[in-house]
Parts: structure tokens; sequence; C-alpha cells
């Protein structure tokens, strides 16, 4: 169990912009240390930086909030810690996923460290049955590399979507807790910008690399690093990849495909 204390090193902070775990999460100042015990900016940051793969499956409309509740605890005069109702509906969502991945539940989160539901602790906001139906179900086959088939088939997937483009991607050497750590290689060949400016491209995908790193390390089947065909929409801010092939010299109708898509008109 945790105890409320305030030390002489405790101290109020503004959030950091580049904590992007819970900048603009509502509140402006968190209290250092955190109910996790870590004891500086640079230590909240890394850490908290290892969940933003797990936000991006979007596993529990309130995830953000618990998590922040604990990196980030809001600077009033004692600590408010998450109910216990809350950790145990986050986890009941977002452990499976984590599990896919092969990341058990961290022992620092256990449940029962949390108070029974009263009125100096954070409650879970999303609590209605129509919200609770819409928290997405886990599934370890999300973005699964695809296999090539035919020409036809694979100048319609192109057509489909609002991008695409052939990239090399390579997984980065890390000592962070983080589900996975990409990199995207700068000259990529964009075959389809769609409402993408040509220049946005580019950070988009990288976006995307860093945001929904777990569905990048399904595609790449534990490899360090390989050239793929990616497509997809815009969504608002965010763009997100539906298709991927691996570009190899096997696949010789994707082959074909992205020569042939040069000179490709779309059906309308």
């Amino acid at each position: 169990m945790y105890v409320d204390f305030f030390g002489s090193s405790s101290r109020c902070m503004r959030i950091p912009r580049n904590m992007a775990l819970c900048y603009d999460i509502g509140y402006s100042e968190m209290r250092i240390p955190n109910l996790l015990e870590h004891e500086t900016v640079s230590e909240v940051i890394q850490q908290s930086s290892s969940w933003l793969p797990l936000l991006a499956r979007e596993c529990h409309p309130d995830a953000r909030i618990f998590l922040c509740s604990l990196f980030a605890p809001i600077c009033l005069d004692r600590y408010i810690y998450p109910c216990r109702s809350l950790c145990e509906a986050v986890r009941s969502s977002c452990a499976p996923i984590m599990a896919c991945y092969g990341y058990p539940w961290p022992e620092i989160l256990k449940c029962d460290k949390f108070p029974e539901d009263h009125g100096m602790c954070i409650s879970p906001i999303t609590n209605d049955t129509g919200s609770i139906r819409r928290i997405p179900r886990a599934s370890c086959r999300d973005c699964e590399l695809e296999e090539a088939t035919t020409v036809k088939e694979i100048l319609d997937t192109f057509c489909a979507n609002d991008f695409v483009a052939k990239v090399r991607i390579t997984k980065r050497n890390s000592t962070s807790a983080s589900l996975s750590d990409f990199e995207l290689d700068s000259k990529i060949e964009i075959m389809k910008h769609g409402p993408l400016p040509k220049a946005d491209v580019l950070p988009s995908l990288q976006q995307w690399l860093d945001l929904d790193a777990t569905c990048v390390q399904n595609i790449m089947r534990g490899t360090r690093t390989g050239v793929y065909i990616i497509g997809g929409e815009v969504q608002e801010d965010k763009v997100v990849v539906n298709n991927a092939y691996a570009w190899q010299k096997k696949n010789k109708n994707l082959q074909y495909a992205v020569r042939k898509w040069k000179n490709h008109r779309c059906r309308p």
C-alpha cells in the first residue's frame, strides 16, 4: 500500500510538454516524487513513454486517466490515488492486449494496492453500459503482414487506401521498458499521398511507428529490419495503416503491381 507523505524533496512542477502520456490531461501541475516513486522528471518521461503503444490500442477509455494519476499525480495538498475499481476496469481490458505481446500486468500496478472506492480516490469515468460495450476486445492478430495475392487485388488495395508508400523500418536496440522502438528510414518512396501533403508523409508515418508500435511489431514478425509496402487512411490528426506487404524477391506479383501502379487509374 502506498503511503501519503510529503518529504522535504516533494515538490510541484508543470507537466512537461514532452511527457506525451499526460501533457494536456486536464491539469497542468504534477507532484514529484510520483506514486510510482519516480524522483526525477527525466525518469518520469522515460518510464511513462513506455505506455504510449498500449494507449494507441485504445484498450480502455480510462487508461490514460489511470496511468496519469500514478505517473503525474495532480498537485494538491495530498496524493489522490486511483480507486481500485478504476485499476480493475483498465486491467481487465488492457492486460489481455499486453499479454498478446508477452508483457504481464506489472506488479507495481497490482489493483489491491489501491483504495476501495470512496470520495477521495479517482473513480472510473466510463461507467455507463453503452460505453463499456464499445471497449475493444484484445486481438493478437491486428496489423498482420499480408500475402501478396493477384496483381489486380494489390492494385485495388492501393486504390482503396488514402496513401501508399514503400518504407524501410528498423527496430532499434533499446534498454527501455517500451513494447517496441522502431525507426523509419528517411528515404521513402511515396506512391500515393492522398490528402496528406508529400512533406507530411514521413512525419505522419513516424508518428504511426511511435504510437502504434505493437502493430508494427506484428508486421515485422521478429525481424530487425525490413522493406514494406504499406497503405492506410488519414484519420483526423493521425494515419492508420490498413495493409502491409513485405518487399521480397519472391513476391513477383507485388513487384509487378508497384511498377504498374505508376500508370494505373483507379475506378471511381
